[in-house]
C-alpha cells in the first residue's frame, strides 16, 4: 500500500483534475452540441471540439475512480463498511458519466449523418437528437449531483469521525452533500433547472469542499496523529486478541 502522504497528494490532484475537466467539458467544449438550437449542424462543424469535451469527461471518470480507490485503503481502517459503500457508489457515478459521454459522441455521429444526408428528413434526426441529449442531461444529473451527494457524505463522515483532516472540511462536505443531493431531487421533480442560479447555489458548497480538501491534502496531507492513533489502537487490539 502506498504511504498516506503520497495517497493524500494523489487524491488532491485528482479532485482538482476532476473539477477542471468537468467544467471545461460542460461549459465550454460541449456548447455547440448541447447548448445550441442548431446542434445537428454545429455538432458536425465542431466535432473535434465536442470529442475533446468527451475526452475531458473521461478524464473526470478516471479521476472519480482514482479518488475512491486511492482513499479506500485509508478509509477502510476507520469504517470498512462505509468505505466499501463509497467505492461502489463512486463507480456508479463513473458509469453514469460514461453513459453521458457515449450519448454526446452519438450526437456527433448523428450530426455528421444529418449533414451528409443534406438535412433530409430533419424531423427524424431531431427526435433522435432530443433523445440522446436527454440521456446526457439525466446522466449529468444522476452522476455529478445525485451520486456525488451520497459519495461526499460517506467520505466526509469518516473524515469527521477520524479527524484525518480538520473538522471544518468534512462539516462543509456533509453540508454540501445534503445540499447537492437536495438539488438533484429538485431538478428531478422540475422545481428548478440544473443550470440555474439556485442550482449553482446548492452545488457551490460541495464544490468548495472538494477544492479546499484537495488543497489541504496537497499541502498538509492526512493528519499524522490520527493515523498514528489508529495504528496504536489496532496494535493494542491485536495484542489483546492474542492473549
Amino acid at each position: 500500500m502506498m504511504s498516506p502522504k503520497l495517497a493524500a497528494k494523489i487524491v488532491g490532484i485528482l479532485f482538482i483534475l476532476a473539477a477542471v475537466t468537468s467544467m471545461i467539458a460542460a461549459f465550454i467544449l460541449y456548447k455547440p452540441i448541447l447548448n445550441n438550437a442548431d446542434y445537428l449542424v454545429q455538432g458536425s462543424k465542431h466535432a473535434n471540439q465536442v470529442i475533446l469535451g468527451a475526452v475531458m469527461e473521461l478524464m473526470l471518470v478516471v479521476s472519480a475512480i482514482g479518488t475512491a480507490t486511492t482513499m479506500f485503503p485509508i478509509l477502510r481502517k476507520y469504517n470498512e463498511t462505509i468505505a466499501l459503500w463509497h467505492i461502489c457508489f463512486r463507480f456508479l457515478e463513473a458509469i453514469m458519466i460514461t453513459v453521458g459521454v457515449i450519448s454526446v459522441l452519438s450526437l456527433v455521429t448523428l450530426s455528421r449523418e444529418f449533414v451528409a444526408a443534406g438535412a433530409v428528413d430533419a424531423a427524424a434526426f431531431q427526435v433522435s437528437g432530443t433523445l440522446l441529449a436527454a440521456i446526457h442531461d439525466w446522466t449529468f444529473l444522476l452522476g455529478p449531483l445525485f451520486m456525488l451527494g451520497i459519495n461526499t457524505m460517506m467520505y466526509s463522515y469518516i473524515f469527521y469521525k477520524s479527524r484525518l483532516v480538520p473538522r471544518f472540511i468534512p462539516i462543509l462536505g456533509m453540508t454540501g452533500a445534503v445540499l447537492v443531493f437536495t438539488c438533484a431531487l429538485l431538478v428531478m421533480f422540475g422545481v428548478i433547472e440544473q443550470i440555474s442560479f439556485w442550482g449553482g447555489i446548492l452545488a457551490l458548497p460541495v464544490a468548495a469542499n472538494e477544492m479546499i480538501l484537495a488543497v489541504w491534502l496537497l499541502i498538509k496531507g492526512f493528519n499524522d496523529p490520527a493515523l498514528h492513533s489508529l495504528s496504536a489502537n489496532k496494535k493494542a487490539t491485536t495484542i489483546a486478541a492474542s492473549m
